[in-house]
């Protein structure tokens, strides 16, 4: 999860690595909240710590299977 804003971070290049080398990208907290929405899940916490990757715990939604 990298950070919003003009703030400096190591995910940050990770995302320009990510991009260039397989067109992928890193995801802010919202863009990850979103992307959950649509797959049926909801954003339960994220883990970080001193390393620049994150752990996200992600939950169904309740509704009809």
């Amino acid at each position: 999860v990298i950070p919003a804003g003009a703030r400096p971070s190591m995910g940050k290049l990770v995302d320009l690595e990510m991009l260039v080398c397989t067109g992928g990208r890193e995801r802010t907290v919202a863009e990850f909240r979103e992307l959950l929405a649509r797959g049926g899940f909801r954003l339960k916490k994220i883990f970080s710590g001193a390393a620049p990757l994150s752990i996200i715990e992600a939950v169904p939604r309740p509704g009809p299977a």
